[in-house]
């Protein structure tokens, strides 16, 4: 089975977007691999603008099936806002598959994200504040939250 794969080697706006839009009708399924919800991407079909963060562009072209990997870390508030924006606008969602094994950014995170790059001052690295840093510390340091957590009460029992 042949495979396209596009691989973006820098960070920021190198074009993988538009890419993959330019390729989506020719695949069965678009991957997200990595990243968070602090960078965007638009999508233009006919008329309409789509913003996306979190989801594959994918998700926009009938007959693929978009992913979201387990390199991905994901804020289940971005992830449910786009999905909602887009089920308004008549985009069926319902065909995303999410990695179990992807990371939760909690609002620990995002807090932990601000606080210490207020705390480096002049020395801050640009973070967006949205908590992705303190998130992949917790999956390299296999201390955080996956998906596959929220459905066992075991892990994260109710309070």
């Amino acid at each position: 089975m042949p495979a396209i794969v596009l691989v973006g080697s820098q960070w920021g706006d190198e074009g993988k977007g538009k890419a993959t839009d330019l390729l989506g009708s020719r695949v069965d399924y678009v991957v997200r691999y990595q990243g968070g919800n602090n960078a965007g991407h638009t999508v233009v079909i006919g008329d309409q603008k789509f913003a996306l963060h979190l989801l594959p562009s994918g998700i926009l072209t009938p007959n693929v099936v978009p992913v979201i990997g387990n390199g991905v870390v994901i804020d289940p508030g971005v992830l449910l806002g786009e999905m909602t924006a887009l089920n308004e606008r008549g985009i069926d969602t319902s065909k995303l598959v999410i990695s179990a094994n992807a990371h939760l950014i909690t609002s620990y995170h995002v807090t932990l994200d601000k606080v210490t790059e207020r705390f480096l001052g002049n020395a801050k690295i640009g973070t967006t504040g949205r908590g992705i840093g303190p998130t992949y510390s917790d999956k390299i340091a296999r201390v955080g939250i996956r998906v596959q957590d929220l459905f066992d009460p075991s892990i994260l029992p109710k309070s």
